[in-house]
């Protein structure tokens, strides 16, 4: 029997970058002619590849940007108009993921290298990274309530997380655009760097996770995440227990040449 011709690649496949280097992944949203708005089918395509990057044991880190000129705004506005709200909370399953859930749940650290306008649901996803590196170019925004719709991807959970309940409050009243390096002052990003430089800052980041990277390394940052919001000791308890239930890779440690003294 004849061999099935290669599946045609259309332009919605190119949609989602993927490149894997150095034990590093980046994931960058390549839409760039609709400034990264994302239909369907990249909301789902993300959510994928978030997940099989997080399954690679070729990698320790995940960097998420987008194609210039924007990271993203989020949903494909015009296909909202065309098709109704774009996520049923009721879960119909013709509808897309949430891609924000999809990088919290992610257990290898993951990047934001935010690289020009982040709003709406964009800068949900953003805020569900575990760092930002923003381009000096880059913008926030929370537009939720001003286009008249109500957030569904954690935007009241992560944004007064990030820089208090009152800046969270006037941020979406306002719906004003954060500039980076205001976004550097209230807590909002880790770093801004020269928009030329910004994806290999967020390399150099992640270079250094990845020389630290241990088996411990993804169960403290789950400590984190799971600690948000309790109280100290509710915190600590959990991180006592987490100890106490963990076992120590020697041989990982001898690998990294650690417990020789001197």
């Amino acid at each position: 029997m004849a061999d099935r011709p290669d599946k045609p690649v259309t332009p919605e496949d190119q949609r989602l970058l993927v490149e894997v280097s150095d034990r590093i992944a980046t994931i960058t949203l390549n839409r760039p002619e609709a400034r990264n708005a994302m239909t369907k089918r990249m909301r789902n395509d993300l959510c994928t590849a978030l997940r099989a990057c997080d399954a690679d044991n070729g990698v320790d880190a995940i960097i998420l940007t987008g194609a210039d000129p924007v990271f993203t705004g989020g949903v494909d506005l015009r296909e909202v108009a065309a098709d109704g709200l774009p996520d049923n909370p009721r879960g119909d399953k013709r509808q897309a993921e949430d891609p924000a859930q999809a990088c919290r749940d992610t257990t290898k650290p993951l990047i934001g290298a935010v690289n020009g306008t982040c709003v709406t649901g964009g800068l949900e996803i953003a805020l569900s990274c575990d760092f930002i590196v923003a381009s000096e170019q880059a913008r926030f925004a929370d537009t939720h309530a001003k286009i008249g719709v109500i957030a569904g991807w954690g935007m009241t959970a992560l944004l007064p997380r990030a820089v208090g309940k009152r800046m969270a409050k006037e941020m979406t009243a306002s719906a004003r655009f954060v500039c980076a390096q205001e976004a550097l002052r209230i807590g909002l990003v880790n770093h801004v760097a020269p928009h030329h430089e910004m994806l290999s800052q967020a390399r150099a980041l992640a270079n250094q996770i990845v020389a630290a990277t241990t088996p411990a390394t993804a169960a403290t940052m789950r400590l984190y995440d799971e600690g948000d919001g309790m109280s100290f000791a509710e915190a600590k308890a959990l991180e006592e227990q987490a100890m106490r239930n963990w076992t120590v890779d020697t041989d990982d440690m001898q690998r990294r040449g650690l417990g020789k003294g001197g």
